[in-house]
């Protein structure tokens, strides 16, 4: 098979397995030099061995980038103003880590005079298309690179005897079996292969590495104050932190207390339905406290239009169109709702659960005086009499058509 030759590409690198071997492969099919970008999402690893094994694989230009600060206040925050939530149920960890790592694939390329970027993401999955999208949208100009949908290497067997070959360590967890597809950044780990893949077996003991179980959790409740301002947490427990320092503590608490675990079959972009066991501990209290801050300050058209414009917001994410217009456009519109959603939400930790339990705000709509079961001086409840009949008037209509025609039956 001939290839368009490339002078350098810039590879997004983990250090693993899977992409030392595509390391190696490009450097062979390619003829090409190749420059290595691992980047810290606070997945948790010693990154250090990454630029180890990039340097004894000959590579000159190695980047190590540590991207938390950027990825939960640009990428996360973002997010979590819009209450995006996949399928009713996946808070898009992975899908919110790609369009940065694209991002910083292109500017790496522009640094570096590269013509090319290169993936490992296979030909099954979602990933292929969120990196491709991305550089697409930020440099049409650029190669992207898939080794996983040109090479012959299509099994694991062929893999480790390529990386044998060439001297590429193969861990022991690598042989034998397929090991479980991990994927771990600051707000979530997903796991996926092994016995997740019959979505009949309970998983989470077998995966789960973030999170404690529920039933193994401490047996009284802890409370936590999230401080908010247009939108974004800024504090805990009245402390001003940054955003990536905010999210590993209550990465920290939502842990401790097992919260944030999910076993869900969804449906992959590509076609297939896939099943995964994902861990968010932190990002599931965010955002049950970013919604108790919203139901004090969001108008309810606001938040009801919000509520619609969700689902689409968290496909766009889910299938790659960060940089797309539409979901920029929906990003300011959502932006724009935030202008007044600040206070502090209180929330309760208990054996998997996180509860709302308290909200205030400078900018509460909440009126006590209208709710009040007491007498009061604002609120005529006779005016609730006019507004039913008015309402009622159609319903009414369209009844009276049904019996004039018989179908009341």
């Amino acid at each position: 098979m001939s290839r368009r030759p490339v002078k350098k590409i810039v590879l997004a690198y983990s250090g693993g397995l899977d992409t030392s071997v595509i390391l190696k492969w490009l450097q062979d099919a390619y003829d090409a030099e190749v420059v290595t970008f691992t980047a810290d999402l606070g997945q948790g690893e010693e990154l250090e061995p990454a630029r180890r094994k990039a340097e004894k694989a000959g590579i000159k230009q190695i980047y190590i980038d540590d991207l938390r600060e950027e990825f939960v206040r640009d990428f996360c925050f973002p997010m979590v103003r819009a209450n995006a939530v996949y399928e009713g149920e996946y808070l898009l960890g992975t899908s919110i880590a790609r369009p940065l790592i694209a991002k910083r694939l292109v500017e790496i390329a522009h640094e570096t005079g590269a013509d090319a970027v290169a993936h490992g993401a296979t030909g099954k999955g979602n990933d292929q298309v969120r990196f491709e999208l991305g550089v697409a949208a930020l440099d049409p100009s650029l190669r992207v690179i898939a080794p996983w949908r040109e090479w012959e290497l299509t099994s694991r067997t062929r893999l480790i005897e390529y990386a044998e070959k060439h001297g590429i360590a193969v861990p022991k967890d690598k042989r034998g079996e397929a090991p479980y597809s991990v994927d771990a950044n600051l707000w979530h780990t997903s796991s996926e292969g092994k016995v997740l893949e019959d979505p009949a077996e309970e998983g989470f003991e077998a995966v789960c590495q973030r999170t404690v179980n529920p039933e193994d959790a401490p047996d009284r409740p802890e409370y936590v104050r999230i401080g908010f301002e247009r939108g974004d947490a800024t504090s805990i427990d009245g402390e001003p932190l940054s955003p990536a320092t905010l999210l590993t503590r209550l990465n920290e608490l939502g842990a401790r207390h097992g919260i944030g675990r999910l076993d869900l079959v969804e449906n992959r972009f590509v076609g297939m339905k896939s099943r995964g066991i994902y861990e968010t501990p932190g990002g599931t209290i965010l955002m049950a406290a970013h919604r108790g801050i919203e139901q004090l300050t969001l108008d309810r058209g606001a938040m009801h239009l919000k509520d619609e414009l969700m689902p689409k917001y968290a496909k766009l994410i889910y299938e790659g169109f960060w940089f797309a217009p539409e979901r920029e456009m929906l990003q300011a519109a959502i932006d724009h709702s935030q202008r007044y959603v600040s206070g502090e939400v209180r929330v309760k930790l208990y054996k998997g659960h996180c509860q709302v339990v308290g909200r205030s705000s400078p900018n509460s709509l909440y009126s006590l005086a209208h709710v009040t079961f007491e007498e009061d001086q604002v609120y005529d409840q006779k005016d609730a009499e006019g507004f039913i009949r008015l309402n009622a008037l159609r319903l009414k209509l369209m009844a009276d058509r049904k019996k004039r025609l018989g179908e009341n039956e």
